[in-house]
Order: structure tokens, then C-alpha cells, then sequence
């Protein structure tokens, strides 16, 4: 049986290394190696060597994905209600990429310029809002884990950053591979996948 926390991970994320899969699929690296080499088996994932390699699914392994998504989504009943918390989540998701030039520009007499991060009064207000809206995205992702109990990983990895930005590790906001706009990215692209729609 195809393994799809394994597959479905790696299509939301795209082409990445093990640390990050077995982050973001709650599994240790051993066992997600272990499922990723199953699926390579497949023929469903490939894994490219070297510095810059990682793992990538193919076009096999896509269709695949795409089926078992849909069949996981249909019989569970649970596409209307996926499909209402995905019209709250678009309307969160400008605010979002606003908040991210926010944190990578900042205005300075009037111009905007690269944030250097100099100012930490004003990353303080950018993490506020982050904040604020965090509270309006933990009723969406409360949703989404009642339809399907697969999106509750993502509350936990968005707290988990932005619980890290708040300790004073700003760069969990937006520059991180596991920040608070990464997840959110894979959120995006899983409710894309889930419901077949084209980005």
C-alpha cells in the first residue's frame, strides 16, 4: 500500500532533503528514509545525490498522489468543509505575504529599503502581527483538522515557529526552511492538492 503522509509531504514541499521531510511528517529520519526508499520502489519518488540533492517525486509519483488525495477526500465526506476553511485560509493569505515584504522592507524616511533588522521596534511590530494573525489562522487550521486530521501537523509546525520568533529568533518568521511562511507555503499548496485546484 502507497504510503501517502510520506509521498503527500513531499508533493507539498516539493524537491527536498530527508531532515526536512521527516520534520514536517512527524517521522524520525530513519523511518522516513525507510518509506522513502519503499516509494522509490514505486517508481513514485527519486532521490537525486550529492551536496544539493534531495528527494523529488515523479510524474508517477504526482498522479499518484493527486488519486489518493482525492480518494482520501471523498471518503471522508470531507471536501465541502475542506473547501469553506480554503476560501477563510485565501482570505488570510494576502495579510501573510504583505507580513513577509514587511519583514524583509521596512520604510525609511519614506522609502522602503531592505530590512536590516536594525530597528528592533519595528521587527517587534511586524512579530505582532504575525501574532495577530496567527489567531485567525488557528480557527481555519481548526477546521481543517476536524475534515481531514492530516492538517493538524501544520497548527503544530506554525506554532512551533512562531513560538520560536517570540523566544527572539526572529529569522523563524520568514527565513527559515521551517518559518512561519514556509509552513504556511505547504499549507497553500496542500489545500491546491487536496482539492485539485490548479496553482
Amino acid at each position: 500500500m502507497t504510503d501517502l503522509l510520506v509521498l503527500h509531504t513531499l508533493r507539498c514541499m516539493g524537491f527536498t532533503d530527508l531532515e526536512r521531510i521527516a520534520e514536517a511528517a512527524g517521522l524520525d529520519t530513519s523511518d522516513a528514509e525507510s518509506r522513502l526508499i519503499d516509494l522509490a520502489v514505486e517508481g513514485l519518488v527519486t532521490r537525486t545525490p550529492g551536496a544539493f540533492g534531495g528527494w523529488g517525486l515523479t510524474d508517477a509519483g504526482k498522479a499518484a498522489d493527486a488519486r489518493l488525495v482525492a480518494t482520501e477526500l471523498d471518503d471522508a465526506g470531507a471536501r465541502d468543509a475542506v473547501g469553506v476553511a480554503f476560501e477563510a485560509f485565501l482570505l488570510l493569505n494576502p495579510e501573510l505575504l504583505d507580513l513577509c515584504t514587511a519583514w524583509h522592507m521596512r520604510p525609511v524616511d519614506g522609502v522602503s529599503e531592505l530590512n536590516d533588522h536594525s530597528d528592533a521596534a519595528y521587527d517587534g511590530r511586524v512579530l505582532a502581527r504575525f501574532v495577530d494573525l496567527d489567531q485567525r489562522a488557528a480557527a481555519v487550521c481548526a477546521a481543517l483538522t476536524v475534515a481531514l486530521p492530516r492538517f493538524g501537523r501544520y497548527r503544530g509546525r506554525l506554532t512551533g515557529a512562531l513560538d520560536l520568533a517570540k523566544s527572539g529568533k526572529l529569522e523563524h518568521l520568514a527565513d527559515t526552511t521551517t518559518s512561519y511562511h514556509n509552513v504556511w507555503f505547504q499549507l497553500h499548496e496542500d489545500l491546491l492538492v487536496t482539492l485539485g485546484i490548479p496553482r
